[in-house]
């Protein structure tokens, strides 16, 4: 897959011309000597694009999985019958084996075959998400257990995906990129309630929305093998010279450097709260608008299903719209900025998610009162939310950045660092972040 290859004409060490072995010798014997250096890793551009493109597809799936369950949670209750404290089980599920083997995929990701680990972790949540539809109503116990290997499956998507695009890009390049594979984030999570919402509708049966996920989750896995190349770790900076791997470091040695990164346990911290506020949101919203609707007299209560998919059809849409929009404004103002501070990035997260939180504050308070404001403050908080998706990333995987420098000032709730840690690590790297 890789376009691995040497660079004509190169000579041999003190001037000497290669043998017939393609190595120089003493007298041309053509046998390599210990120190003999790999050739270029060299991809054309085109390729590195149409692997971006596949791998931005998957992270669409992905995050459709991640949410999908929501779209159609009022259906989930009824059919299993859970109550409002066992569906808050039914995500913590999800998240703590996302959180337990997050860790595991990075650690994998940086010695083994990503591309390996990555279809291992396709196939784990299709076929978890698939096999969930066919689970009796008496055996709800094994729907819980489904969707935490569903959370296994996307970990190793989370973790390792970011780290391939990290190594086909470069600087502003991979900015782009990573803003482009980030909106697919929010976009994702508003097209897994659209999805569910609208199959349930069709169907009459909310099962049927993740009988329809494998089918594109099946395309994906194809793309996948055949389109995206498994480059060396840190080929984008090194086009035109030796890609080298390096000693390989234990996985006590990768743990015990990022515990003396400030940096990133701060970063850990910020990105901790985030994801609670997120995961809260994208998992309870839909919900809480629908019987905020109730209220207000809109809405009929529920008590068979299929139940009304209004709420999770606008609060997707919703989303979708805000995260492009957020996405897209994060990256083009660091970029921007960034030529006059280099700390744009984490300032830009501060301030972001410093205006999130009155944003959402107000957007849960009002609801009762006045619908149509809440849904505005809440589009702005979600807005506010996504401008922070590529920022993140981009830090982690800044090879340029060094654990040695001091760590960053930015706020806590920056979800960000100021110095990056080594690009040899990156998937452990983000592994941790997103546990």
């Amino acid at each position: 897959m890789s376009a691995e290859r040497r660079v004509p004409g190169a000579e041999g060490p003190q001037g000497r011309s290669p043998g017939p072995g393609g190595c120089s010798g003493p007298s041309g014997s053509g046998q390599c000597p210990p120190s003999a250096m790999p050739a270029p890793w060299i991809l054309p551009r085109w390729r590195a694009n149409v692997a971006a493109a596949v791998l931005c597809y998957i992270n669409l799936l992905n995050y459709m999985n991640w949410f999908i369950i929501a779209g159609v949670l009022l259906d989930v209750q009824k059919f299993f019958q859970i109550s409002d404290g066992n569906a808050g089980l039914l995500q913590t599920v999800f998240i703590g084996c996302l959180l337990l083997s997050a860790p595991v995929f990075g650690y994998l990701g940086d010695r083994h075959s990503r591309k390996a680990t990555l279809s291992f972790g396709i196939l784990l949540w299709s076929g978890a998400g698939l096999s969930s539809s066919f689970i009796s109503p008496r055996y709800s116990w094994l729907f819980f257990l489904s969707r935490g290997a569903v959370g296994i499956g996307t970990a190793s998507y989370s973790t390792i995906a970011p780290t391939i695009l990290g190594d086909l890009f470069v600087r502003d390049q991979r900015i782009r990129v990573l803003a482009i594979f980030y909106i697919f984030i929010p976009v994702g999570s508003g097209l897994g309630y659209v999805l569910g919402s609208a199959v349930t509708a069709l169907t009459g049966s909310w099962h049927w929305a993740l009988r329809v996920m494998p089918c594109l989750e099946a395309m994906a896995l194809i793309l996948l093998i055949v389109l995206v190349p498994d480059p060396p770790r840190g080929a984008a900076e090194k086009q035109g010279e030796v890609a080298m791997g390096g000693l390989r470091s234990s996985w006590c040695e990768d743990v015990r450097y990022l515990g003396r990164n400030w940096s990133f346990l701060w970063s850990t911290l910020g990105v901790t709260a985030m994801a609670f506020v997120t995961g809260a949101l994208g998992f309870w919203a839909p919900k809480f608008l629908f019987e905020a609707r109730v209220v207000h007299g809109l809405q009929q209560p529920c008590f068979q299903e299929p139940c009304s998919s209004q709420d999770s059809l606008i609060f997707g849409a919703l989303t979708v719209v805000t995260g492009i929009v957020g996405v897209i404004l994060g990256a083009e103002v660091s970029r921007r900025y960034k030529r006059v501070n280099l700390r744009a990035e984490p300032l830009i997260c501060a301030s972001s998610l410093l205006a999130a939180a009155p944003c959402l504050y107000l957007a849960l308070v009002l609801a009762p009162t006045t619908f149509s404001v809440s849904y505005v403050f809440l589009a702005f908080g979600e807005l506010l939310l996504s401008c922070n998706w590529a920022l993140i990333a981009d830090i982690l995987l800044d090879p340029d950045l060094g654990a040695s420098q001091e760590p960053s000032s930015c706020l806590l709730a920056a979800c960000t660092v100021q110095h990056g840690a080594r690009g040899t690590q990156s998937s452990l790297v983000i592994g941790w972040e997103l546990s």
